[in-house]
């Protein structure tokens, strides 16, 4: 397995952000609780990180909050899977589904999900790489679970992670082993 020379790999799935029916989720900001709970999550990251994030607003904010003082840099390929705006009771089941390969109507394929996700990968590994930081980056739950089934065996399933994921969480990547190991189990 490849491990774009970099040794640490986090991935952040952002605070829960104020949800909002009528405004698209990649629209959507954190209110206070969300960002309180971004920040607690600083006791658990103790290395010198390399921040980088989605650039919707939920996942950028979360990692601000984590990051403090420390610079964030953006990138679009960190976004959550590209869907139309349509508020549904049952997102969860559908998107449970996405990641049991089932693509719905206008919704971005998989294969571009991942190759758009590991490109930002790579571009971000290098930097880390470089500077001597673990790579912390701030996203979301669908997009980097396809990611990762595209570079591990997620384990009990691609879809059990997916919905084993809080708000906020951190996933450590282990691509030499293909581990992806959350470090607040539930």
């Amino acid at each position: 397995m490849a491990t774009l020379g970099v040794d640490r790999l986090i991935l952040v799935r952002h605070a829960m952000p104020i949800v909002e029916p009528d405004v698209p989720s990649d629209q959507w900001q954190l209110g206070d609780e969300g960002r309180a709970e971004a920040w607690s999550l600083r006791s658990q990251l103790s290395e010198p990180a390399y921040f980088v994030a989605s650039d919707e607003p939920k996942a950028e904010q979360t990692l601000r909050e984590l990051a403090g003082e420390s610079r964030v840099s953006i990138d679009p390929g960190f976004r959550e899977v590209r869907r139309p705006h349509i508020w549904s009771d049952d997102y969860r089941i559908v998107a449970r589904g996405y990641i049991n390969g089932i693509c719905p109507r206008e919704w971005e394929d998989h294969a571009q999900v991942a190759k758009r996700f590991a490109t930002a990968v790579a571009r971000h590994a290098a930097i880390a790489v470089a500077i001597g930081r673990a790579l912390v980056i701030g996203t979301h739950g669908l997009a980097p679970t396809v990611w990762l089934t595209t570079v591990m065996r997620l384990s009990p399933s691609p879809a059990q992670f997916w919905e084993r994921l809080t708000f906020p969480d951190l996933v450590d990547v282990d691509l030499l082993h293909g581990t992806a190991t959350r470090r607040r189990p539930r």
